[in-house]
């Protein structure tokens, strides 16, 4: 396997995503990147030099500073490992067709469009996070959705991720909530309850969609009740604020939890 490590001043997002964009070129190869982001000093770059050279690897980089990449050239060359400039030569094309010096400061690209990449961020844990799972991981999120299937936690958590919020959201399955979910303050949680009547038509449309019948309570008026209830005991014992989706769109639902946190 081949090792390429990528070398970025700032997140490495960039660089990794055009290494990524060239290696689908070569489907059958065994690559290994790694990711060495943050760099501003020259010993930073022996130390990401040393461990290319350790696994007989490649660099690819994405150095903004010009000082840093004479530096970088100079460390890849003297332990033989061969380094790939991305940055280097289209900046010096700029420089020449724009009649400008470049500034030289990495993370620049990402400090300028922050929103955008703070709203990505947060709709790419809260897919992961969907559902219940990583449910380890719930400390990280700035928000936790928590109620019984098909009460609308997945859409309402989308649109919260889309406006910049991480979303976990968390199915009351059982009754029996898990204990990670008292382990984070409870300003953060919100629960969410719905009149058991709109939740029966969810459920049995879901039952339709996938034409199947599912267990005999999924879809039981008694059972369904029992299940809203054991899920209001779940929201008191934690403190955590409730929200009634019933009849609501997202949007008005998202607003209403964002009030319950605080937002």
């Amino acid at each position: 396997m081949t090792a390429v490590f990528v070398v970025s001043g700032g997140t490495g997002f960039s660089g990794e995503q055009l290494l990524r964009t060239a290696l689908a070129q070569f489907p059958a190869a065994e690559v290994a990147i790694t990711v060495i982001a943050g760099i501003r000093r020259p010993e930073q770059l022996e130390n990401a030099v040393a461990q290319a050279a350790a696994a007989n690897g490649l660099i690819v980089h994405t150095l903004v500073d010009a000082q840093l990449r004479l530096t970088l050239d100079r460390l890849a060359r003297n332990r033989g490992v061969l380094a790939v400039d991305l940055m280097g030569p289209l900046l010096a094309q700029l420089q020449v067709v724009l009649g400008r010096e470049p500034v030289g400061r990495p993370g620049l690209y990402r400090e300028q469009n922050r929103e955008a990449f703070e709203r990505t961020e947060a709709i790419e844990f809260t897919l992961a996070h969907d559902d219940g799972r990583h449910i380890e991981n719930l400390r990280q999120a700035d928000i936790v959705l928590v109620g019984v299937s098909r009460v609308g936690k997945t859409p309402i958590s989308l649109y919260l991720a889309s406006l910049g919020w991480k979303v976990a959201n968390v199915p009351l399955v059982g009754g029996t909530p898990p204990p990670e979910l008292f382990q984070i303050h409870r300003r953060r949680v919100v629960g969410l309850t719905i009149e058991p009547e709109q939740l029966l038509v969810h459920r049995r449309w879901r039952e339709r969609r996938l034409k199947v019948s599912l267990s005999g309570s999924y879809s039981n008026p008694v059972k369904l009740r029992e299940e809203l209830e054991a899920a209001r005991r779940v929201f008191l014992q934690g403190g955590f604020a409730v929200v009634d989706i019933t009849n609501k769109p997202v949007e008005v639902s998202a607003r209403e939890i964002l009030e319950a946190v605080g937002r």
